[in-house]
């Protein structure tokens, strides 16, 4: 091996860990301290109007909404904006931890994608049980919005929802501007990633997870999908990766809805209320109303 690869071996894996940052980071004012994080988490959120077990659906909304945050993002942080969105417009909101590594504090939804999506279901659950509930929605954001794809496909999921909004997901894979091009240039930068960080390695294109979780069709029958995407994506690319074929599905390009939005990966999921009123719109169909640029004042 020549002395530059040994020396960069790893650079590609570290390339991918930094480019992963621009997914739903962690702000130190609100993050999940360890050993106390899920309650930590539950105290901030109930504070705020979401994860309150307490909440009964009403007629009008009758699903809890679950909220499923992006890689290295966490059940607080990522939805500091959507949460309260949704619950001043009357739903029941909840938001799920997953895909935590031992020793890594703050930054989840970087375990293995399968095994994520058994805690999703675990979580479900336990809405459902505290809400008296038959189904539950769900949005995610980034992996968030792709992973339940496979609690919905493998782990009895359809039974329990009723729409799956994807912010972002990478259904088909992150490259991430195609830096993830560059792994077969640094020899065993892949087997570190899939070491360190399975969740990460699990989301690239190719790969045994997405292979098996898109074998067969994308969806589900049963279960209706929206997903949002926006063109300046730098995360989930090509942009049109992130779509989803089949029965029951809206693909929705963001600046189709407001030409001048110029959201990326992360905003959309953090803070654009366009993208949250479509949010809207995909959970009450019934009574959606024209999502445009003005949709930033609703």
């Amino acid at each position: 091996m020549l002395p530059w690869k040994r020396v960069f071996r790893p650079f590609a894996a570290l390339l991918l860990a930094a480019a992963a940052l621009t997914v739903p980071a962690v702000s130190a004012a609100h993050a999940d301290p360890v050993g106390a994080g899920a309650e930590a988490a539950a105290v901030n959120a109930a504070a705020s109007g979401w994860n309150d077990y307490r909440c009964k659906p009403s007629a009008a909304h009758p699903r809890p909404v679950v909220l499923v945050h992006g890689t290295l993002g966490n059940s607080v942080d990522n939805w500091l904006a959507l949460a309260p969105y949704l619950t001043v417009r009357g739903y029941c909101v909840f938001s799920v931890d997953y895909g935590q590594l031992p020793g890594v504090p703050l930054f989840h939804g970087l375990g293995p994608i399968d095994a994520s999506a058994g805690q999703l279901s675990a979580f479900v659950d336990k809405v459902l049980a505290a809400t008296g509930a038959a189904e539950v929605d769900l949005v995610g954001h980034s992996q968030g919005g792709m992973m339940p794809r496979y609690y919905l496909k493998f782990l009895g999921g359809a039974a329990k929802v009723g729409a799956l909004v994807g912010i972002a997901p990478d259904n088909h894979g992150a490259t991430l501007s195609g830096l993830t091009k560059l792994l077969p240039y640094f020899p065993g930068a892949e087997d570190l990633i899939t070491a360190a960080t399975p969740g990460l390695a699990d989301q690239l294109p190719g790969s045994e997870f997405l292979t098996r979780l898109n074998a067969g069709g994308d969806t589900v029958p049963g279960v209706r999908y929206t997903v949002i995407a926006t063109r300046y994506d730098e995360v989930a690319t090509p942009w049109r990766s992130q779509y989803l074929s089949g029965s029951g599905v809206r693909n929705v390009l963001l600046q189709d809805l407001c030409p001048v939005d110029l959201s990326e990966h992360v905003a959309i999921g953090l803070l654009d209320r366009i993208a949250f009123h479509e949010v809207a719109n995909a959970l009450d169909p019934a009574h959606a109303t024209a999502t445009t640029c003005a949709s930033v004042l609703s």
